[in-house]
């Protein structure tokens, strides 16, 4: 039986892609390192900052030192939170399926965002309290599809909830990203793929691909377990 439910952030609770093109956008176009929104698609989307940064001055032959990462993500957030302030949408039933199975199963959010990102946007949409482990770019050293934030998702969820049978093969994570596939399915989870920032061939390595999360519930997230 389905034991937990993990759901990525950007891409599946909320648009908030776009928001953070705009962002690192707004840092790297004054130092000349700005790429177009196709570049963010084919090669950023899914990195947390530090290595999206990282990559936008490799992808340029540009050193990068520690401090001066850490302004540039600095800079960051502070233009992602100007724009989050006028609010933001939820995609179509996010929220009324993270909410019924709240009831149910303890569910887990397991972002590449920094926290400081994810927190006004949970506050806006009424979910703060949603979530039983919330795991982020501030926890782990590497991003998707590295596995480690996955990894550490699942083993807070078993502390948190020993009672609950939580293991990797009795959890499901919720992605919409090549790279989010990848870090779960390198956890040992089963994923269902959402086609909100991707095409469904590009989410070959979920066991489901849908269009939306409108009507999708616990039943079928459940039958997701017993697919190869």
């Amino acid at each position: 039986m389905l034991a937990a439910v993990i759901f990525d952030f950007d891409g599946i609770i909320v648009d908030t892609e776009p928001i953070h093109y705009r962002a690192f956008q707004e840092v790297l176009v004054p130092l000349g390192l700005g790429y177009p929104w196709t570049d963010y698609l084919d090669r950023y989307i899914g990195f947390d900052d530090r290595d999206a940064f990282r990559e936008a001055f490799r992808a340029r032959g540009e050193s990068l030192s520690e401090d001066h990462l850490y302004q540039l993500i600095g800079e960051k957030a502070r233009a992602f939170n100007r724009v989050i302030s006028s609010g933001v949408e939820p995609y179509p039933g996010v929220v009324e399926l993270i909410l019924s199975l709240v009831e149910t199963v303890p569910v887990a959010l397991c972002s590449g965002a920094l926290r400081s990102d994810i927190a006004p946007i949970l506050q806006q949409l009424k979910l703060t309290n949603a979530f039983g482990v919330i795991v982020t770019a501030d926890d782990v050293p590497t991003s998707k599809p590295d596995p480690a934030s996955y990894r550490l998702a699942l083993q807070r969820l078993i502390s948190r909830f020993p009672d609950s049978s939580i293991s990797a093969e009795s959890s499901i994570a919720i992605e919409d990203t090549p790279a989010g596939i990848a870090s779960a399915r390198g956890a040992g989870l089963q994923v269902l793929g959402v086609t909100n920032s991707y095409p469904a061939d590009k989410l070959s390595g979920a066991c489901k691909v849908v269009e939306t999360l409108a009507g999708i519930d616990y039943p079928e997230l459940n039958s997701l377990l017993s697919r190869p």
